[in-house]
């Protein structure tokens, strides 16, 4: 079995991206992070690949939004 498995888990995802199952499953149906049903059961992986690419796209929008919305101190902590 190779070190860095192709394909993740859902659970596997999960737990790279610090977030619950239900979280990547979310994702993966509203079709934000590709990734592919096997076996009759209709177990669902992610290739690690994609997930890599979903991180850099959360990378690049975080930094649009952040640009879009620049953090502006309130009147209290600007008089600290």
């Amino acid at each position: 079995m190779p070190e860095d498995p192709r394909f993740l888990t859902l659970a596997d995802v999960a737990e790279v991206l610090n977030t619950s199952s239900a979280q990547v499953y979310a994702l993966v149906r509203r079709g934000d992070l590709p990734a592919i049903k096997i076996g009759g059961r209709g177990q669902w992986r992610v290739e690690r690949s994609q997930l890599e690419d979903f991180i850099q796209r959360m990378y690049a929008e975080t930094r649009s939004f952040v640009a879009e919305h620049p953090f502006v101190e309130s009147d209290t902590e600007q008089s600290r």
